[in-house]
Formats: C-alpha cells, sequence, structure tokens
C-alpha cells in the first residue's frame, strides 16, 4: 500500500505542526481515521502512569489544561495534535478508570516505558513496567472484549469502538529512546548499547506483526530523538569537549540514536515487504529535534514554546 494518506512526513511539515497553531495545519482529507491506538512512553503518554501512580505536580498541565493532564509536559503532546488533526478527541489512557471514553481510541503509553522488559522496578529506575508488550497485551485484551461490552449496551455502548473502528483506526508508535538511556544508566559504553539495538528492534517488528494480525493497517511509526541534546545526558554522562558538536550534544550518544533509527528504518522496510496489506510511515522525529536545537537563535521564542510543550 502506499504511505499513509498519500503523504511522506518531512521536517517541514513537522515543524509546522510544532510551531504553529493547529488552527494553521489540517491533514488531508485522504485520513478519515475514526480512531487511534497509540503505544509510547512518555513522549505521547496522556495520563496512563500518572492513573497508577498519581498525577504529576505543576507545571504539569498548567498552560493549556490548567490542571494537571497526565502529560509529562505544561502543554499538549504531539499525539494531542495528531487527535486535533484528524478531528478526534484527546485519547484517553487505557489505564485511567476515571472519564474515559474509548468510543476513538485509546492510549496505551505510559512515562518511562521501553520496548524491552527492564530487569528493575519503577522505584529503583524510574522505568516503567509497562514495557511494549504488556501495552500490546493490553490493547490484545481490550480487541476481544470490547464487542462483549459493546453488546450490553446502554452508556457502554457509547464507550467502546465499534468494530470497524479497529481494522480502520490508525496506530501510533512512539517508543525506543529509554531503551537506549537504560544502558548509560547501567553505565554502558555507547558501544555496548550499540549491541543490544538489533534485539531491541526485533521486539519491536514483533509488536507491530502481532497488531497486523489483529487487523492493524495503518501504521505511524516515530523514530527516536536525539539522546545526546538531553540534559540528562549533558549532565550525568563522562563527556569530552571534543565530544560536544556545534550545537552543544554530545556526538556520541546521538549517534547511538541515529544507529537505532537507521536500524529502525530497515525493520520497517521489511515490514512493508512482511505486510502487504499494511501503510507504514516512518517519521524522522529525530530530524525535527535536532533542526530545532540547532536552530536555537534563528527560532527564538519558537524553540523555547517547543521545548517546554512538546516531550523529549
Amino acid at each position: 500500500m502506499v504511505p499513509i494518506c498519500k503523504l511522506v512526513i518531512g521536517v517541514t511539515l513537522l515543524l509546522l505542526l510544532l510551531l504553529l497553531p493547529i488552527s494553521t495545519f489540517c491533514l488531508p482529507a485522504e485520513c478519515n481515521f475514526p480512531a487511534v491506538f497509540n503505544f509510547g512512553d512518555s513522549n505521547s503518554d496522556t495520563g496512563g502512569l500518572s492513573a497508577v501512580f498519581g498525577q504529576l505536580p505543576p507545571p504539569s498541565g498548567q498552560t493549556f489544561f490548567h490542571s494537571p493532564a497526565g502529560r509529562n509536559s505544561d502543554g499538549r503532546l504531539l499525539i494531542d495534535f495528531i487527535a486535533e488533526g484528524l478531528g478526534l478527541p484527546y485519547l484517553s489512557p487505557f489505564l485511567d478508570s476515571m472519564g474515559t471514553n474509548f468510543s476513538h481510541g485509546a492510549n496505551y503509553a505510559t512515562a518511562g516505558s521501553t520496548i524491552r522488559r527492564q530487569n528493575t522496578t519503577i522505584f529503583q529506575s524510574g522505568y516503567s513496567p509497562i514495557s511494549l508488550d504488556v501495552q500490546y497485551a493490553e490493547f490484545s485484551d481490550f480487541f476481544k472484549r470490547s464487542p462483549k461490552i459493546r453488546d450490553k449496551g446502554d452508556v457502554f455502548k457509547n464507550l467502546f469502538p465499534e468494530n470497524y473502528k479497529f481494522s480502520s483506526a490508525l496506530y501510533t508508535f512512539d517508543i525506543g529512546q529509554n531503551d537506549l538511556t537504560a544502558g548509560y544508566k547501567l553505565n554502558l559504553t555507547t558501544e555496548q548499547v550499540k549491541l543490544y539495538v538489533p534485539d531491541v528492534i526485533s521486539q519491536f517488528t514483533a509488536i507491530i506483526k502481532k497488531v497486523y494480525a489483529l487487523g492493524g493497517r495503518a501504521f505511524w511509526i516515530h523514530n527516536t530523538g536525539p539522546v545526546g541534546c538531553l540534559p540528562y545526558i549533558m549532565d550525568t554522562r563522562l563527556i569530552t569537549a571534543a565530544q560536544v558538536d556545534p550545537h552543544g550534544c554530545a556526538a556520541p550518544f546521538n549517534g547511538v540514536s541515529q544507529f537505532f533509527n537507521q536500524k529502525l528504518k530497515e525493520a520497517v522496510t521489511q515490514l512493508r515487504t512482511q505486510l502487504p496489506s499494511a501503510a507504514i510511515t516512518y517519521v524522522d522525529i529525530y530530524s525535527v529535534k535536532y533542526s530545532l536545537v540547532a536552530q536555537a537563535k534563528k527560532l527564538g521564542n519558537s524553540l523555547f514554546f517547543f521545548l517546554r510543550h512538546v516531550s523529549f
């Protein structure tokens, strides 16, 4: 199949999405998705982790929602803008039992999630126990139980998606960054982290195939951002002056992100052959985020908006 909505997403469009009001941006008419099912980490968590471990303190949610909103941001996340662009309500976190409506999809992302399970607890490392395989298990259960719950009628009928929405939905994935930082927290070198990247990608593609087997056909896959530009990396890792690039980022760590993205892109190419009925769009988030950092002086307030409202 052709890419989703006959659209190849590039840096220019995503910069418009991130830096301009949503009223100036709209998706093509072909993007008539009735639902979105999202899998990911803090970059797209709309309240999953906070539903389990409690709401985040200020400044979470203060500039747009004006109260804690379950996001690791004071405003909206990219997944929120995607929902707006599709004319859908913001996604309800699957783990939230209060005021949720899943008729237009569900969000399985939790802050701190990884593709591979971590041999640690969230209290020890900060990584979520809801790894990608667990998120898929949640989705699979939701997929199987939704028709039975809708059949109960009354309010249940309007809170869960009709069957056709599962095959017509957009499936979004934004995960993998924490798999890299998990290695650094164990004091692994960048080369040692690279060694396990193929296994991370293998586990990721296995989940895509499972969603496809349940009828998912439209996939929107984000690569990972420039980890070497994260303040956490610059502050806690041993980085020499020679390793800092002209834009103030740690080049070796960005090199691992680029390696991850290269392997992910290769995997997406293979998936397009293996899953002939799927439309898979690979979104180069790395280039968008790095371009913003590289053009900090030129962008000025726009970059400040990005750093405040979009989670790395």
